[in-house]
């Protein structure tokens, strides 16, 4: 087995590692930086397949703009700055639920 074929493998298996854990956590601030994680590795894996555009519009809409416009998100709603999960707000009462409708 070539070099390079194990770098391919190894790549494949990140990607499928990172879009198991941004699903699986629960922390938003992980799921951010898993899913920009995802996004670089597939910017490596363009950068392979010799697709250099695909790989610089990856590396700048990917893990770029989207990850910072999800960071700025998750500081809107005060997810990061209070150091816990919108989750845990929720199950402890500091969100109430609207009317049934």
């Amino acid at each position: 087995m070539e070099l390079m074929e194990i770098i391919k493998i190894a790549l494949l298996l990140l990607l499928i590692m990172c879009a198991i854990g941004v699903n699986l956590t629960k922390n938003l601030l992980a799921a951010v930086v898993i899913f920009m994680s995802y996004s670089s590795v597939m910017c490596m894996v363009w950068i392979l397949l010799e697709s250099p555009d695909l790989a610089i519009t990856e590396a700048a809409v990917g893990a770029g703009i989207s990850g910072v416009l999800f960071l700025l998100t998750l500081k809107k709603i005060r997810a990061v700055d209070a150091g816990e999960d919108v989750e845990k707000d929720v199950e402890g009462g500091l969100y109430e639920e609207g009317p049934d409708e």
